[in-house]
Formats: structure tokens, C-alpha cells, sequence
């Protein structure tokens, strides 16, 4: 009898567990910047019943400042300068949502967060159309099969022709389109949206606020005439008959794979079409999906848990000087308190204070599912790549890693601070946006970022939480390579090319080559070493 109790109780567990994984939608926002994507976020969290009102990104004093843009460097620039992860409920589905930097400077966090999540909202800007650095996330995207939800913004502004922007999202960004939604009427005179599977028009009206939804018999109903004008309605049912009759119906398969993508039609900053929006990502997006390790597939349904850090975050409450690591969990669930394996380190350690996001702010949680995506306090044990387990030794696999491009030593201003600018520099470090490093012949550190507008960010980090200020000598690079080979080799490599060389934070000899001859020099003279262009080695 008493086996039976537990065997029920087993059971009812394991159902509860798998619900809760059912729940989870995990996505991230990309975009071009100034396409709207901390906006949209804003009303996501709205929605969400997690914040009282949506901030602005650049807020005057009678607004607020938006919640997931929470640095000062952030909201002085009116720019993302690194990932925010939200979670919030809605619909019966529970969010954990990654805000990406928009801008390429950035674009290392962004691709990191992209291995942290199952799908991802594409924005696109109806004036300017697909940009530059959509369409490098799109790439990463696709390379990942990561299934999109596209969302063109800012239709109350003189955009372009909706048939030309779905044919630009076809033919730039390689995906088929499905519109779910199409628009009537552009700019000043937007009137709405029309929902294609429901027959239903989306009143739009930006002075009085909020929407009506009124019920059509079909695209061909005379009240939209009354509501619209003949003009629009008959330029909406040229292009409703292009896109119902020329273009492929949508394929949930199709777009699970990545390879189609509904597109809906808005406003954000109007909150207009934004909840649309979430209930497509409720209904079509993936629950957590099966990831990949050095060693097996994980299902996220497994029992055991496992997941990977993908960010690591310093100072988000300067007062406590701490670090956080973010974790995504893969498979299974823990409690806290619970103790988990530390693949790389070999060690168990023990989760005391798992968290849950609000950007900055954070709420200490009791259980966390597959698909969550949680906060650790980091004593300094973490890395970007790490994998944590019930006790199986393994490693996810897909996270990348990038070579900077950009060099500068960082001279300290103020002496009597250089164990505020050590700290600082060791920290944020840990981070992955800069790389440290430890020239050979000179004391004076070298800093390494993917981007050159991470040395503002930098300084200004250094400064504002360590108050260490300092001067950035920027030096000409032609590349930088990660030497390895014979020890009689290296000691003989780095003795001749002993000014360019240094040492990163795991001790590897590295070379940063000043052009291109001096490369090429180094490659001939020495072919037993390896020269690798990420520390991967």
C-alpha cells in the first residue's frame, strides 16, 4: 500500500515537472538598432502584469526610464550595451525573455544569448527595411535552425510598401514569410491591421489609445470601406489576394525548423499589434528543445537536470559588488539549495539563492524548470561555456567564442587606484565583451573587445563602479593568434617576437601581429607551432 502511495506520488511529480517545462517559452529580441526592440520589450513586460508602465528608452523627466536598459550608460546613450533577461507570465505561459543589444559593437553578447534560447522575435524597421546587422543575426540564426517570428514596427511612420518588405525579408534574410496580420493605410493615416486567420480588423487609433477588434466576414466586407476609405481597403485587398494566393500557407514545421516565419504588422511604441505578438509566441513557439552536448542529446523532459552558463554579469547591484551567472537549464528542474556538479571544475557545489529576472532586479526562486533561464551568485568559479549536472560529466556544445579585434593598454590615471583598476579589469573581464591580457615586456595591461565602441563602456565601468579612471592608448593590430607547440619552439617564438607578445588569463602565449608581413614571416619561420585565431585551442 505504502508503495504504492509513493509510486502515485513518483508519478504526480514527474507530470508536474513535465507541465511546468511545457509552459516555458524562452526567446530572444534581435534587431538592427533603433528598430524598436527595448520598446517592444517594455510592452512585453506590460502585458506581463510585471511592471506598472512602460519606460522610454530616452526618457525625459516626467517619464521613466525603461526597465530592461537599466545601466547608466544605457540610458545616457539610448542604446543596449549588454543582454537583459526578463521573466515574466502570460497566457499561462511563463517567459523568459533575452533583450540583445542591437548594436554590432555588441554583437558577441547578442550571439552568446542566442545559444541560450529556443526561438527568437526578428524586428524590422517598415522605413528602413532589413539592415545590416539583422541581417548578421539572421545568419546565426539560421545557422542554428532557430525558429523566428518576425514583427515589422513603426507603421505609423511613411514606411515602405508591404509587399516590398515581405519580399525583402524573403530574398536578404532567406526565409519564407507567412503573414498572419497585414496593414491599412501607412503613416498618419494607419488604420489598423487585419488579421488573416480570424477575418478580424484591429481598429488603430494613436490620439484616443487603445484598439477595437470588430469581427469581418472576410477581406471583402464593406465596413472596412466605412472605416478605412476605398483607397486603402482596395490596395489591402491587392495585396491580401498576393499574399493568400501567391505565397506558401504557413508550415508549423516549416517554422520550427527555421525555415518559415510569421510576420505581424504594428506600432510599438503605441502598444499596437504587441499583443498579437505574445499570443503567437504562446501558441507557435517551442517549448524547450532537445541541446546538444560533447557526449549525447539532452531532452529538457529528462529527470536529471543539466544546464550551461551563457552570460556572466558583474556589478548589477553595485552596492554588493557582485557577480552573477547566468544559467540556462536544459533538462529536468532543481530546487534550491540543491547541490549540482561543476563539469569543468569537477566539484559539487551547492545552488543557495537561484534567482529569477526583472533586468537588474531579482527575486530569489525555490524551483526552476528546463527552459528557465535563472541567476547564480558567482564567487569567481563561473565561465562563459560552463555545464552543470546531476553528476554527469559532459559539455554543451555551440557556444562561441570570438577573437577581438580591437586593442588598447589601459593606463591608470591615478595611481594610488590600481588595485580598484586590477579588480575591475579581472571582472569585467569574466564577462567575455573585453579580453585581458599580460604583455611580456611592459606592465601596462592590454585590453582586447570585438568592438570599439566597448572601450567607452569600459572606461566609463572602471570609473562609474570601481572609481578607477584611466586613459586608453589604442594599438594598430593587424590580427591576434593563440601560439602552441613545442615548449623549445615557444620559448624561441617568444623571445623573437617578444614585444607582441602576452599572455591571457588561462597563461596561453598569444601574439598580436601588427600586420600582415609579420604574420606571414612568423607562419614560415616557425611551422611546427599552431597560430589559432580564437583561444578554443
Amino acid at each position: 500500500m505504502e508503495l504504492s502511495i509513493l509510486s502515485i506520488f513518483v508519478q504526480n511529480l514527474e507530470f508536474s515537472v513535465k507541465s511546468e517545462i511545457q509552459k516555458r517559452r524562452t526567446f530572444a529580441i534581435v534587431s538592427h538598432p533603433d528598430a524598436g526592440k527595448t520598446t517592444i520589450t517594455e510592452k512585453f513586460l506590460w502585458y506581463g502584469n510585471v511592471i506598472r508602465e512602460a519606460g522610454h528608452v530616452r526618457a525625459k523627466s516626467n517619464r521613466s526610464y525603461t526597465v530592461s536598459d537599466w545601466m547608466k550608460i544605457e540610458q545616457q546613450r539610448g542604446i543596449s550595451v549588454s543582454s537583459s533577461v526578463l521573466n515574466f507570465p502570460f497566457e499561462g505561459c511563463m517567459f523568459n525573455l533575452v533583450d540583445t543589444p542591437g548594436h554590432q559593437d555588441f554583437c558577441e553578447d547578442t550571439y552568446r544569448a542566442l545559444t541560450a534560447v529556443d526561438a527568437a522575435l526578428v524586428l524590422i524597421d517598415s522605413v528602413n527595411g532589413v539592415e545590416r546587422q539583422t541581417i548578421k543575426l539572421m545568419d546565426v540564426c539560421r545557422m542554428r535552425h532557430t525558429p523566428i517570428i518576425t514583427f515589422i514596427n513603426k507603421m505609423d511612420l511613411d514606411g515602405r510598401p508591404v509587399l516590398d518588405l515581405l519580399d525583402e525579408i524573403e530574398s536578404i534574410l532567406k526565409i519564407k514569410v507567412a503573414p498572419f496580420t497585414l496593414p491599412i493605410g501607412v503613416g498618419k493615416l494607419f488604420k489598423g491591421v487585419y488579421s488573416i486567420a480570424e477575418n478580424t480588423f484591429h481598429t488603430f487609433n494613436k490620439e484616443e489609445g487603445g484598439q477595437e477588434i470588430i469581427q469581418m466576414s472576410g477581406p471583402d466586407d464593406e465596413r472596412l470601406v466605412e472605416l478605412c476609405g476605398e483607397n486603402w481597403v482596395a490596395q489591402f485587398r491587392e495585396e491580401y489576394d498576393m499574399v493568400t494566393g501567391a505565397m506558401d500557407p504557413f508550415d508549423h514545421e516549416k517554422f520550427l525548423k527555421g525555415e518559415m516565419c510569421p510576420v505581424f504588422f504594428g506600432s510599438a511604441v503605441n502598444n499596437f499589434g504587441v499583443r498579437q505578438l505574445l499570443n503567437a509566441f504562446a501558441k507557435l513557439a517551442p517549448p524547450p528543445m532537445v541541446r546538444l552536448t560533447d557526449k549525447r542529446e539532452v531532452n529538457p523532459e529528462e529527470e536529471k537536470f543539466s544546464a550551461f552558463v551563457f552570460k556572466i554579469q558583474a556589478n548589477m547591484d553595485p552596492k554588493h559588488r557582485d557577480r552573477t551567472a547566468f544559467l540556462r537549464i536544459c533538462s529536468g528542474s532543481f530546487t534550491r539549495g540543491e547541490k549540482v556538479y561543476h563539469c569543468r571544475s569537477n566539484r559539487e557545489i551547492r545552488l543557495a539563492a537561484p534567482t529569477a529576472f526583472l533586468a537588474k532586479d531579482k527575486e530569489v526562486i525555490d524551483h526552476a524548470y528546463a527552459g528557465d533561464i535563472v541567476g547564480i551568485n558567482d564567487p569567481g568559479l563561473f565561465r562563459i561555456g560552463d555545464t552543470l549536472t546531476d553528476g554527469e560529466k559532459m559539455n554543451f556544445t555551440g557556444i562561441p567564442d570570438f577573437a577581438p579585434e580591437f586593442f588598447a593598454r589601459v593606463t591608470l590615471l591615478n595611481p594610488l587606484k590600481s588595485k580598484q583598476m586590477a579588480k575591475g579589469l579581472a571582472e569585467l573581464s569574466e564577462e567575455g565583451a573585453t579580453q585581458l591580457y599580460e604583455p611580456l615586456k611592459s606592465p601596462i595591461p592590454v585590453i582586447g573587445v570585438v568592438g570599439e565602441l566597448q572601450f567607452d563602456v569600459l572606461k566609463y565601468r572602471l570609473s562609474a563602479e570601481y572609481g578607477a579612471d584611466v586613459a586608453l592608448d589604442k594599438i594598430p593590430a593587424y590580427g591576434i593568434r593563440w601560439i602552441s607547440g613545442p615548449e623549445k619552439d615557444l620559448a624561441t617564438f617568444s623571445s623573437e617576437y617578444a614585444m607582441d607578445c602576452m599572455l591571457d588569463k588561462e597563461r596561453r602565449l598569444v601574439c598580436l601581429f601588427p600586420n600582415e608581413y609579420r604574420l606571414n614571416l612568423a607562419l614560415k619561420n616557425y611551422e611546427t607551432l599552431k597560430f589559432d585565431q580564437t583561444s578554443q585551442v
